[in-house]
């Protein structure tokens, strides 16, 4: 079982930046891929980024393409989604989540930490 702890949600104005981090602890060893998704009130999960644990190619959202990166760092068994220019529709409850297997989906979860931003 791999464990996932988010941080650096928060508040923020429209136009501005946060960066969320995710470390993982446990039996990394089995980590195929690590993405980020959200959940805004009254809607559904939705898938924000991804990026395999031992690949090079990000996937993202059309949603956020081009204002969130999403990167890792394998040493430290982080992985990072760099939000620039917030929109209030980026507004959400955030969670990192890792696949253990290619095509089997995501079989960990955090806890979720809240990005807010106000228009």
């Amino acid at each position: 079982q791999v464990q996932l702890v988010e941080s650096g949600g928060g508040l923020v104005q429209a136009g501005g930046s946060l960066r969320l981090s995710c470390a993982a602890s446990g039996r990394t060893f089995n980590i195929y891929a690590m993405g980020w998704f959200r959940q805004a009130p009254g809607k559904e999960r939705e898938f924000v980024a991804a990026i395999s644990w031992t690949g090079r190619t990000p996937y993202y959202a059309d949603s956020v393409k081009g204002r969130f990166t999403i990167s890792r760092d394998n040493a430290k068994n982080t992985v990072n989604l760099q939000m620039n220019s917030l929109k209030s529709e980026d507004t959400a409850v955030y969670y990192c989540a890792a696949s253990s297997a290619a095509g089997t989906g995501y079989d960990s979860w955090g806890q979720g930490t809240q990005v807010t931003v106000s228009s």
